[in-house]
């Protein structure tokens, strides 16, 4: 039986006090294992406590939903201040994220806002279906009003489980996007990730690879524009941001009818390589804390190294391979899990 979401939060908020940081790493998800330490979750600790003093209460939580689980806020007094302890748990129960944030995170999310350069009277919305399998995504195809053939855009989310509108928060900056350009006479088609829609059964499909992830409901987003009668044809681009912006070429590879690419902060190197980057920018943020990420660096590190090894095999342990990919699927698709090659 699972535990609610608020629960574990305060699991973790008990385990911190109690210095049973070993305890709050075994919670993150398997894939997150190796980029958290014990070390580096007592280090932020550590320096939130000498700062603020120790915890003279804890409020009740705020649970919120999120894509691929819930986002759970506790206000926490200290003796010289407080924090709001933020809590990402997966529907399966396990962490994602854990932040130590300012008391006024525990503020509900605003509700999104049309942009004030978008004019929704301007063009029409609706949903759509992309596939026939059971992995079929749904969508949104946004058209401008006005008469004429009219490029078109599709787009592409960076990584994770992320919705047609790429929302974070009170960000849903693809709706933004959408509603901007279809505004201005470009129509626009965006969708659900399959890792959102359907994370159960990819999830239990170890050969599942990124171009499973994202290069079929592109294709069909593109033949769907493409039977718009207000669409030309000739003029349909792939806009991908981060992760997205890095596969979008293999889109356009799949299917010569694109007619250019539009890159938002893709990645220029293999993902193993990325997520050595990041954590190690992330650790030089705060040199305080951040020497107790170096375990967790040389960890990826050495999991990075081992995916251009030669000795990298079918049957290479999947907790050796960054963000834990499958070593049960075929060798390709595993280099293809975790890295463009």
């Amino acid at each position: 039986m699972l535990v609610a979401p608020a629960k574990t939060s305060l699991d973790v908020l008990e385990m911190a006090q109690a210095g049973h940081f070993d305890q709050i790493r075994d919670m993150f998800a398997a894939p997150l294992r190796a980029m958290v330490t014990a070390e580096a979750l007592q280090a932020a600790w550590k320096a939130e406590v000498d700062r603020l003093g120790p915890i003279t209460s804890v409020g009740a939580p705020l649970s919120e939903s999120a894509p691929g689980g819930v986002v759970v806020k506790v206000p926490v007094t200290c003796e010289r201040g407080g924090l709001t302890l933020v809590v990402s748990v997966t529907s399966e129960g396990q962490l994602t994220s854990l932040q130590l944030a300012s008391p006024g995170t525990m503020e509900p999310i605003a509700p999104w806002k049309a942009p004030a350069y978008a004019d929704p009277t301007s063009f029409e919305e609706g949903d759509v279906t992309l596939g026939s399998s059971s992995l079929a995504v749904p969508g949104t195809m946004s058209l401008p009003r006005r008469s004429g053939s009219h490029p078109a855009v599709v787009l592409l989310a960076g990584s994770g489980p992320l919705d047609r509108d790429e929302t974070i928060g009170p960000n849903k900056p693809f709706k933004d996007l959408a509603w901007g350009l279809a505004s201005r006479g470009v129509a626009v088609l965006r969708f659900d990730k399959v890792t959102f829609a359907h994370s159960g059964e990819v999830r239990a499909n170890t050969e599942f690879t990124l171009t499973d992830e994202y290069v079929p409901p592109a294709i069909d987003a593109i033949a769907m524009l493409r039977g718009q009668p207000s669409v030309d044809p000739a003029r349909i681009f792939v806009a991908g941001h981060s992760l997205g912006g890095t596969v979008a070429p293999r889109v356009a590879e799949a299917e010569p009818a694109v007619a250019g690419l539009i890159v938002l902060a893709g990645g220029a190197q293999p993902l193993h390589w990325v997520i050595v980057r990041q954590i190690r920018y992330l650790a030089s943020l705060d040199p305080e804390t951040g020497a107790a990420s170096e375990q967790a660096i040389e960890v990826l590190t050495r999991q990075a190294q081992l995916v251009e090894s030669p000795n990298l095999s079918a049957s290479t342990p999947a907790g050796e391979l960054p963000l834990g990919a499958p070593a049960s699927a075929p060798i390709h698709n595993v280099r293809e899990v975790i890295a463009l090659p």
